[in-house]
């Protein structure tokens, strides 16, 4: 189909944001090119994704550079480009403009933003990514029911992808073997936290040591539990002196706040 009978067939998607207020998102169609294509000519190259090729390298290498400092433990990063709404079309525009939005954390699935910075009428979308990083970690080897205790047997080493899953990916052995599972792991699967049934460290009513921590300095007292110290959550405490503070439990009747 040509490309500017292809343009006519799009709808373009309006929302008014207040009187005298006029919000236009857009997004792509065909690719974002520089120059639109006469009926005659040929559609310059394109990538899977619809985009520019040399655009979508862009958004690649932009990508990857944000995660050259990715976390430890991480020994490849992939990068999938994703696509924009085929039913929407945008503004001829003569140079398009990859970045990285406001606290934009290129982890999973995430977005890199696209903006009109030569033309006739300025634009910006956000383009969909995910990003695989690749590395070390436990993973079930037979696979396992929810309630089971896991043991070493249950458990191998493996690359998986970091971070296809929000909870953090178990990497040592001694950080599941004898924990309980809240849901069942399937034979390969990767091990997460949030695979995990969090633990109970103490009881309201508990005495607990309370551990202040500080800029290479730390301070320890006791107090009584005002709730229950549940993995990963908040609990409070009263001290000795009659003060309440909040902070986390972090082991068998231990709970540390910092300063």
């Amino acid at each position: 189909m040509p490309f500017r009978r292809a343009l006519n067939s799009v709808a373009a998607c309006v929302r008014f944001a207040g009187a005298g207020s006029l919000a236009l998102f857009v997004t792509l169609t065909l690719g974002l090119h520089s120059e639109a294509v006469s009926a005659d000519e040929p559609n310059p190259a394109a990538a899977p994704t619809g985009l520019d090729v040399a655009l979508e390298q862009q958004v690649r290498t932009l990508a990857l550079g944000a995660n050259a400092t990715a976390s430890t433990g991480v020994s490849r990063v992939e990068v999938v480009v994703g696509q924009l709404d085929p039913r929407l079309h945008l503004a001829p525009c003569q140079r398009v403009e990859p970045y990285l939005p406001a606290g934009a954390r290129l982890w999973g699935k995430a977005r890199i933003g696209l903006r009109c910075a030569q033309g006739p009428t300025p634009w910006n979308v956000y383009l969909p990514i995910t990003v695989k990083a690749y590395g070390q970690a436990l993973v079930a080897t037979t696979g396992a029911a929810s309630g089971s205790v896991l043991t070493a047997n249950d458990l191998a080493q493996a690359e998986v992808d970091l971070a296809e899953d929000p909870t953090a990916a178990l990497v040592e052995p001694a950080q599941a073997i004898g924990r309980t599972l809240a849901q069942a792991l399937k034979p390969g699967q990767s091990v997460r936290q949030g695979h995990l049934r969090a633990r109970v460290w103490f009881s309201a009513g508990d005495t607990v040591k309370v551990v202040a921590l500080g800029a290479g300095f730390s301070l320890e007292g006791e107090g009584q539990a005002l709730s229950n110290g549940i993995e990963g959550q908040p609990a409070r405490v009263r001290t000795e002196s009659g003060r309440i503070l909040t902070g986390q439990p972090v082991s068998e009747r231990r709970l540390e706040f910092s300063l």
